[in-house]
């Protein structure tokens, strides 16, 4: 049986101004390194990014951190078990990678330069997403000063992937090939962000993302259209054809089976999405767009975070050039992707897709559909009681009311959840302005603050309130 856990509020905070500056100098230390996985060219600098992260690891006090080498960039591993054997296992996701970034894409400064403007911390990586996974560091050492703990209430492990900003590729496997090291009870994803700066937020899910490209061939090459159209099969126009298919009147994903097994909303969670103070004109603004457009019987919230879709990505074929090409082309594609959502599976979705394309497509045009990997979507529900200590910790430190969102994208949470059969928890303090994978990234710096202060309260309400299942 654990010891009560004194999460003092002032012992926290006292703990973390302390210890802001060095906390800080580090984070610069880090973000100096250029480590964007998706060019080949600074494959060093990735490594040298995980093997800074594993001996700062160490100095924090975890015993064991290690780089763990994969097919592509490495990923970092940390441990550090409580002294309590029954205490749960919680398992903190994030990345080290970082995307491109050069003065010349926009940027004020150096982007590898860590700059301080008002009360913001500029630079590629700060917010996505190294300074999300940097205050833990912090957090933990909070943790165990105003607790007077040598060790975590819980059993802490650390993951921090090298590769999400070039699609994980090689995370599955990772995780497949380490499952037993990575058993945990739950996982804190902390890649992720609040609703603004004064609604702090938990997301409470992600949907899953499947893609294909279905290229379509009709004749065996270009032919002319006064000569034969009309009388044989135009790929472009079957292209454009299974586009005015995807969805029905009601802007409905028209695949059949596609919806099978979506968890529909509540009408709890329909409102707890109303409270949020959504402006869907300021929203049509970020999203450079003109008017609202969906499902029908939904909000936009609910579209972008709770129900699945079907888009098009691209469509092609035919001539491209200035002035007129009277041909039936040889060829045309269409690229499509589906966001998921619990309940739904991305193997049913492909054989339904599938499905739909060979009854829409007609006798002489000879195609084929190649679907990328696919990403599940991850749902947590909101009486989890897990959660329930996410939300606790995140409402002392913010000293305020806790609202609930979801992601409407997706990320690698999902293989966590299925491989290690844990809940998926997302803790982030990032907020829309600052800027991921744009120019000019930052984050607030009073944010990554309270961060460290939600997790170094949040160990201790996971020990007390949520013991490991039996």
């Amino acid at each position: 049986m654990s010891h009560p856990v004194d999460t003092d509020v002032s012992a926290v905070r006292t703990f973390i101004e302390q210890h802001r500056a060095v906390f800080l100098d580090d984070l610069a230390e880090w973000l100096r390194i250029p480590s964007v996985s998706a060019q080949p060219d600074h494959a060093p600098d990735v490594r040298r990014s995980a093997d800074w992260l594993a001996a700062k690891l160490q100095e924090t006090g975890f015993p064991v951190a290690e780089v763990w080498p994969t097919a592509g960039a490495p990923a970092v591993y940390a441990e550090w078990p409580s002294a309590d054997p029954e205490a749960p296992t919680v398992l903190v996701y994030g990345h080290h990678d970082v995307q491109p970034a050069a003065v010349e894409d926009g940027w004020d400064s150096d982007p590898f330069e860590p700059v301080v403007r008002g009360n913001c911390l500029y630079a590629r990586g700060a917010a996505d997403d190294k300074g999300q996974v940097f205050f833990h560091t912090l957090g933990v050492r909070a943790h165990l000063a105003a607790t007077g703990r040598t060790a975590p209430a819980v059993h802490l492990k650390l993951l921090i992937e090298g590769e999400e900003e070039s699609s994980s590729p090689h995370f599955r496997a990772l995780v497949e090939a380490h499952a037993e090291r990575l058993a945990a009870d739950a996982v804190i994803v902390s890649d992720t962000g609040m609703w603004s700066e004064d609604t702090p937020t938990v997301c409470t899910g992600m949907r899953g993302l499947a893609e294909c490209e279905i290229r379509l061939s009709g004749p065996d090459q270009d032919i002319h259209s006064g000569s034969f159209g009309g009388a044989v099969p135009n790929p472009a126009t079957v292209a454009a054809r299974l586009v005015a298919a995807l969805h029905d009147e009601h802007a409905r994903v028209a695949v059949p089976g596609f919806y099978d097994g979506v968890v529909e909303l509540t009408d709890r969670e329909r409102g707890l999405f109303a409270e949020l103070p959504f402006d869907e004109e300021r929203w049509l603004r970020t999203a450079r767009s003109h008017a609202a457009y969906g499902e029908a019987g939904h909000t936009t919230l609910e579209r972008v975070w709770a129900r699945p879709t079907a888009e098009v990505n691209g469509i092609g074929g035919g001539y491209q050039g200035p002035g007129s090409k009277t041909i039936v082309p040889a060829t045309a594609f269409v690229k499509l992707s589906f966001r998921l959502v619990a309940g739904q599976d991305p193997d049913r979705v492909e054989k339904a897709v599938r499905a739909w394309a060979a009854d829409q497509v007609p006798a002489g045009i000879r195609y084929e559909i190649v679907f990328s990997p696919a990403t599940r979507p991850c749902l947590t529900p909101l009486d989890h009681p897990a959660l329930q200590s996410v939300v606790r910790a995140m409402g002392r430190a913010f000293e305020g009311p806790v609202r609930f969102t979801r992601e409407g994208g997706s990320g690698p949470a999902a293989d966590l959840q299925e491989v290690l059969g844990a809940p998926v928890l997302f803790l982030g303090i990032s907020v829309p302005s600052d800027g991921w994978h744009a120019p000019n990234e930052k984050v607030e710096l009073d944010l990554l603050l309270r961060g460290a202060e939600t997790t170094a309260y949040l160990w201790g309400d996971l020990a007390e309130n949520w013991r490991r299942a039996p």
